[in-house]
This record gives C-alpha cells, structure tokens and sequence, in this order.
C-alpha cells in the first residue's frame, strides 16, 4: 500500500501502522538528526513475509518458527521504519528517539551513528531486487523526513557505507541512482 502523503507529528508518522519497540535509547543531548541509513533485512535469511521481522524488533521472536532465529532471538535490535515488499511501512522507534540499527559505525569520522541518525530497513537482500512500492515509499518516506530533520540535509548512507567491515546491505540490488532520482 503505497501512500501519497506522510506527515511526522512528535517523531511518529501519522500514516503508518505503529509498533512501538522497548530497544530504543534517548538521543544524547544536543545531539542533531543528520544521517539517514538504508538498510535491508529478511527473516528468515532470504524469505519475505511472515511477520519475523517485526517480532524481532519487539524482542518477540519465537525461536521454534525457524532453527535461524535461535542464533539472533536474544539480539535487542531496531530500526526506526520497515519498508516490507508491498510497500507497507511499520514504524518502531520514534525518529526523535535512537533505534539500535547501526552499531559500531562511523560517518565521515563521526563514530556511534545511531546517536546522530534514522534507520530505515527495506524487506529484502542484496542480491534481490527491490519492489516498485518499496522505492515509491522509501522516496516518499525520505522527503519527509527531509522536510522534519533537514539537518540530514541528503546525508544518506548505506550500512555498508557506514559499517563497511561487517555489513553489506542495502546491498547491490539497491538502486542508489534511481532512489536519488525519485527524492530530487
């Protein structure tokens, strides 16, 4: 379901279903949003569907739906905003909060980007293209936030980018050249 219009009122997108996480921190003090970070996650590796990844944000995940989920059951980890296949988007953390999506990280010599930025997972892999909906929303989602935290000011990273020794994603599925089309 691809929407038309997101509006942010307190951190929280009007338009979208909610699903508050306890992993989440308050930002440090004094502390502007300036980075925004793509990411990508399936669960099980590679599968689409399910609800897994939510259940994993809440700290909920049931470890007997797949033998993977015992390996990341007792992770506190979120992000601010899934963008699942269809396009729906599920948000988690307030974006004026911190989510736990970036870990060790550094951002043009900055380090902790977590404290600094928002996360926004994309239901997928690297090696599989991403949706029609799922760039529609991530554009739309994107100006938003633009608009609320211009200290991003088009600061927009991957994981890799940001955690280049231990992470991948968005992966080379992820069309860099058509997302910034679309947020122009």
């Amino acid at each position: 379901m691809v929407q038309q219009h997101l509006t942010i009122e307190n951190g929280w997108l009007n338009e979208v279903e909610q699903q508050p996480s306890s992993h989440f921190s308050v930002r440090p003090d004094n502390t502007a949003i300036s980075l925004l970070v793509i990411h990508n996650i399936s669960l099980p590796p590679g599968k689409f569907g399910g609800g897994y990844i939510t259940d994993f944000f809440l700290g909920k995940l049931t470890v007997d739906a797949d033998p993977y989920f015992t390996t990341i059951a007792s992770l506190r980890v979120s992000a601010h905003c899934l963008i699942e296949r269809d396009g729906t988007i599920v948000q988690y953390v307030s974006f004026n909060d911190m989510a736990w999506h970036a870990g060790v990280s550094n951002y043009q010599g900055k380090e902790r980007c977590n404290d600094f930025s928002i996360g926004i997972e994309l239901e997928g892999t690297d090696d599989i293209p991403y949706t029609e909906q799922q760039y529609a929303q991530l554009s739309l989602l994107t100006k938003s936030l633009l608009n609320s935290y211009p200290s991003i000011n088009h600061n927009i990273a991957g994981h890799c980018d940001i955690a280049p020794v231990r992470k991948t994603d968005p992966g080379k599925s992820f069309d860099w050249a058509r997302y910034k089309t679309l947020i122009k």
